[in-house]
């Protein structure tokens, strides 16, 4: 008999499953079911940037690309960012082309952090930044974040955590799963912080073309000193509705992005060709689209934030990415609890806090990355389930 255990790779086994993908799946297996449970635009990709990978396929551009990905989409990113954010990056050496932005996380992770070496992780975040640090060795240290501080890092929580041993910060804002931002004064509180140490940071800036409020989108390498020690994560998975294109890219200092480009050149190669020429008609054409979508998405957004509150369920406005993180203590049930009898009793999927950290207990993800009939008839359930409590 085979021991598989003893075969096994003893970070990989310690690593817990995704607590998203456990309600998906579940929800999947129910035709009556409405999932609210999966971070994915419900929008097709935009047809002209369709258009433009399929012409590629057409034209018979079926080839390997640079590891570092076509030099075209490089030059659309790097002019992306001189728009955006007044950034200047050589598309040569400090853009790196990769399979979606968590190949670009997981990369970045594993060229800076030694075994034993900490990272700092605010929570609730995204499940994969716990996992990808542990798999690399390093020691994840969570940054628990409060709803009464709209789920922001604040500066005094920062300092308090670092110690000898912390190589790196992942500031994950617009935050998935609660919505939260960062403002330019909020951002430059946490960089001064920054400036007294070593520590590199990984900005996972994903949901940056999604924000409501009057303040674009700051991103964190604007800032003073920042561009030289921070690893910018962006792609085009949320923006342009292109989730399974995985497509995403990441930006740094080239002292840092030779090293992880060589991680994504053993492990990967390049990111699909296809996806790329897709990719530099999104950039070129594609800002109407972001803007048409985002407008959606903010309709969806107050529509939720009013249901959720007429059910009792009390929830910060979030003003970020796609996602609400009501709180559901008043019912008396755990996240868990909440959950799995949401699911079984009316048929409606939504993600247990906890999955995305200790402090995301009390809370439940809802995504609105649905249409509004979709969540129509969801809110209709969930009230009922809440009136039968």
């Amino acid at each position: 008999m085979v021991d598989y255990e003893q075969l096994l790779s003893e970070r990989v086994r310690e690593v817990k499953p995704s607590g998203i993908r456990r309600f998906f799946d579940a929800a999947a297996a129910m035709p009556d079911a409405i999932s609210l449970g999966v971070g994915e635009p419900d929008f097709e990709t935009p047809w002209q940037i369709r258009r433009a990978g399929i012409q590629s396929l057409e034209k018979g551009k079926t080839f390997y690309t640079s590891n570092w990905g076509l030099a075209d989409l490089r030059k659309q990113i790097a002019a992306l960012t001189r728009r955006k954010y007044q950034l200047c990056y050589d598309a040569d050496n400090e853009i790196l082309v990769t399979v979606g932005g968590s190949e670009a996380i997981d990369n970045a992770i594993r060229a800076l952090v030694n075994p034993g070496e900490e990272v700092l992780i605010p929570e609730p975040s995204f499940v994969c930044y716990t996992p990808l640090t542990q798999m690399a060795g390093g020691v994840p240290v969570p940054l628990p974040t409060l709803a009464c501080d709209q789920f922001k890092l604040t500066p005094e929580r920062l300092r308090a955590a670092i110690t000898p041993r912390t190589k790196l910060l992942i500031l994950p804002y617009p935050n998935n799963p609660t919505g939260a931002i960062m403002t330019r004064a909020e951002l430059e509180a946490i960089a001064a912080v920054i400036r007294e140490t070593n520590i590199a940071v990984l900005s996972d800036e994903i949901y940056c073309s999604l924000t409501y409020g009057k303040e674009p989108h700051v991103c964190f390498a604007e800032l003073p000193g920042m561009q030289e020690r921070t690893i910018v994560v962006d792609g085009f998975s949320k923006s342009y509705a292109m989730t399974g294109w995985r497509l995403g890219w990441a930006m740094g200092p080239k002292e840092l992005m030779k090293q992880i480009c060589k991680i994504h050149q053993f492990g990967i190669m390049s990111a699909p060709t296809t996806a790329q020429f897709a990719g530099i008609e999104a950039i070129r054409t594609g800002e109407d689209d972001i803007e048409r979508m985002r407008n959606q998405y903010d309709i969806r957004r107050r529509y939720l934030l009013g249901e959720l509150r007429s059910m009792g369920l009390e929830c910060f406005e979030p003003q970020g990415a796609f996602y609400m993180f009501p709180s559901i203590e008043s019912t008396g049930l755990s996240s868990e609890e909440f959950c799995e009898r949401l699911l079984q009793e009316q048929r409606v999927a939504v993600v247990p806090g906890n999955a995305f950290g200790v402090s995301g207990e009390g809370h439940v993800r809802i995504s609105y990355s649905y249409s509004m009939n979709h969540l129509r008839e969801a809110c209709f359930r969930m009230r009922k389930f809440l009136q039968s409590l």
